[in-house]
């Protein structure tokens, strides 16, 4: 048995030769070295797929000279030995690409293993064949289950089985009808199984006609990351089925994908780009005086105006708020200079309400949802101006003789080294990764880890990514925590922390309103 080992299935695209190669190895050759060369001038990482049957064990005595499923006649023609198997096996190793295999039956899967293949496949028909199930768990290769005909439960029960078993394998939503229309390949289904089998990695099998390429971009936008589809070359006397794809069309099929990708951009917003920024500026409104208005006086809303275009350096119209004073004096419809004047504003509250727009975002990544009934608390034991590179956002949803609290960190925030003199407290981490420091040892926390800190132990926390945790504690009492730092010692609660009722939307600047640590 092959030792476990991490495979990387992303990116993969599976190219199944299937019976295509009509049981002759050199035109086997010519599929996978044409298909090699495509996929080459891609710079994709293409897998050749060969399907295994132990023929003729595998059919029926009574099918083989009479059949009654179509299928028999295909499978007996189409038929290769081991040897040339193997010789088929070792030009994929000369083109460097990667090789995989369907095995039909349990003869097979030994095959696999016997020739070295680097992956192995579960075709659809064979997803609820627990005894050929058992024996493809054993191989130790990495796995790729087709789901195509089942049912939610069934796909559960799949995943459950390979989980248990400490496979390493991912998923491919398959629709096994040949070719397969429209109304049938519920793409979406990708996205669900992205959000009911967060750990695996989803692809599309797709049997699609190999002129329509619109299915590899949506289904790479919904979330897949690996893709199949039939390969096979066309001659005088061979054809293909209505489901393969010739060289032409898998480049026509690589090049799709590569332009929805583009197309994709980054999940993540990004700064507009110049041509945009301008297109933008052209059309925005600036800040112009109605009337003359005197230096040294706050304007007021009568006395100013907004027009387009917008002039470089003016005041636009988005930043306008009462008590702006201008520092010189400024003629009827001439543009409000942001250089000549002064802007009213709090930059401690304005840091903490932008944050708590960040916050609110993480809670929505981390699926986190919140009643009204809760207080919060923006910690900053280095002054609120510190907060982005100090400080955390403590939800304190329930503190009873237990307690429990939704901790947020934005990216690069860190809390500093404590230690709690009561209150023992457990982290659970939702979402994002947490760096957490506990007695001077460094642990690193992904979604699902906990770790526990009894009463007395030094620790402290941070994230590069942001971060959602839960702390399930005892009961939380005020100024139960010691500092390393004797500074943030020295000050108060309400010095070193700002507490709100639910988000605080109108008792931050009252809270702030005389904060020793004030920003200047």
């Amino acid at each position: 048995m092959k030792l476990l080992s991490k495979f990387d299935f992303k990116n993969l695209f599976v190219l199944d030769v299937a019976n295509n190669h009509q049981g002759s190895v050199s035109h086997g050759t010519r599929i996978i070295r044409e298909c090699a060369s495509v996929a080459k001038s891609h710079g994709v990482r293409a897998v050749i797929k060969f399907q295994f049957r132990d023929l003729p064990d595998f059919i029926h005595i009574d099918e083989r000279t009479s059949p009654s499923n179509k299928h028999v006649p295909r499978f007996v023609s189409t038929k290769l030995n081991w040897n040339d198997f193997a010789n088929l096996v070792g030009v994929v190793r000369e083109e460097g690409l990667i090789a995989m295999c369907t095995p039909f039956d349990e003869k097979s899967v030994e095959k696999i293993i016997e020739l070295g293949f680097d992956l192995i496949k579960v075709a659809s028909c064979s997803a609820t064949d627990w005894p050929l199930l058992e024996k493809i768990a054993d191989s130790g290769l990495p796995i790729i289950a087709s789901t195509g005909g089942l049912q939610q439960h069934e796909v559960d029960d799949l995943v459950s089985f390979f989980a248990h078993r400490g496979c390493d394998f991912a998923l491919m939503h398959c629709v096994s009808i040949y070719p397969t229309p429209d109304e049938a390949c519920n793409l979406a289904n990708i996205a669900g199984f992205k959000e009911r089998y967060p750990e695996r990695v989803i692809g599309w099998s797709t049997h699609e006609p190999p002129v329509d390429t619109v299915h590899v971009g949506l289904a790479a936008a919904l979330g897949a990351e690996m893709f199949e589809r039939h390969v096979g070359v066309e001659t005088d006397e061979i054809k293909l089925n209505a489901y393969s794809s010739t060289p032409t069309l898998l480049d026509q099929w690589f090049s799709a994908f590569k332009r929805a990708k583009v197309l994709m951009g980054s999940r993540d917003r990004t700064a507009a780009l110049p041509q945009e920024r301008k297109a933008i500026d052209e059309l925005a409104r600036g800040v112009f005086a109605k009337e003359r208005i005197e230096p040294g006086e706050e304007v007021r809303a009568d006395q100013i105006y907004f027009a387009f275009p917008y002039r470089t350096g003016q005041i636009p119209s988005g930043v306008w708020k009462n008590g702006i004073v201008m520092n010189q004096v400024v003629e009827p419809d001439q543009p409000l200079m942001i250089d000549k004047a002064t802007i009213p504003g709090d930059p401690d509250e304005h840091i903490i309400k932008k944050a708590i727009h960040e916050v609110k975002a993480l809670l929505a990544y981390a699926r986190v949802p919140l009643t009204h009934e809760f207080t919060t608390e923006y910690s900053h034991h280095y002054g609120v101006v510190n907060f982005r590179d100090v400080g955390a956002v403590l939800i304190n949803v329930i503190n009873r003789e237990y307690a429990k609290k939704v901790l947020v960190q934005l990216p690069g925030q860190r809390h500093p080294l404590h230690y709690h003199k009561l209150k023992e407290e457990t982290f659970i981490v939702l979402w994002g990764v947490l760096i957490s420091e506990l007695d001077g040892r460094e642990r690193i926390l992904k979604p699902g880890d906990t770790l526990t800190v009894p009463p007395g132990v030094w620790h402290c926390f941070r994230t590069e990514t942001g971060c959602v945790f839960e702390e399930i504690s005892t009961t939380a009492y005020s100024n139960d925590s010691v500092y390393r730092d004797p500074a943030i010692n020295a000050l108060t609660s309400k010095q070193r922390k700002t507490n709100v009722d639910h988000w605080g939307r109108f008792q931050i600047k009252e809270q702030l309103r005389g904060h020793p640590l004030k920003a200047s």
